[in-house]
């Protein structure tokens, strides 16, 4: 298995199968030790369809290798007032374990830098832990870098 054998399709929610990727790929995620969340819910995971295929500024990218879905790509178009153009954010990157290390993460996040392109945005944003060393040495292969100078992801649940 090869990322020669991976497609990445832009999703569509009127895709049964599309949908039923998204829910099983972010559930993944989330019970991956680097996910630590805890189980969508049957409404999370209606909200999560639904939301994502109304929100206007979505972007959803699923990798499909062999036929089968082994990786997903969300992120959302801002605006930065900094650069005084559109920005994209990375929010979540998903590759299964069976998939990972055969460019399936690669495919995806080269292909969101190919759509902030097309969107003529000034840049591509993303957060990752600290402990995730396989992501680092990808961004890091792909361009990305720290910010200078350093920020902290902050968050307030609600």
């Amino acid at each position: 298995m090869s990322a020669a054998s991976t497609e990445i399709l832009a999703c569509r929610y009127s895709d049964a199968d599309h949908l039923h990727a998204v829910v099983t790929l972010l559930s993944a995620y989330i019970a991956d030790e680097m996910g630590g969340g805890l189980p969508l819910s049957p409404q999370e995971k209606q909200r999560l369809t639904d939301g994502l295929s109304r929100h206007p500024a979505a972007i959803v990218l699923l990798a499909k290798t062999d036929g089968e879905f082994s990786g997903m790509l969300v992120a959302f178009e801002n605006f930065s007032t900094f650069t005084a153009k559109p920005m994209v954010n990375i929010h979540d990157l998903i590759v299964l374990k069976p998939f990972r290390g055969k460019g399936v993460g690669r495919l995806l996040m080269n292909a969101a830098v190919r759509e902030a392109e097309k969107r003529g945005c000034g840049r591509l944003t993303l957060e990752v832990r600290k402990d995730n060393a396989a992501a680092q040495n990808l961004y890091r292969d792909l361009g990305f870098a720290e910010t200078s100078p350093e920020m902290y992801y902050w968050r307030k649940l609600l």
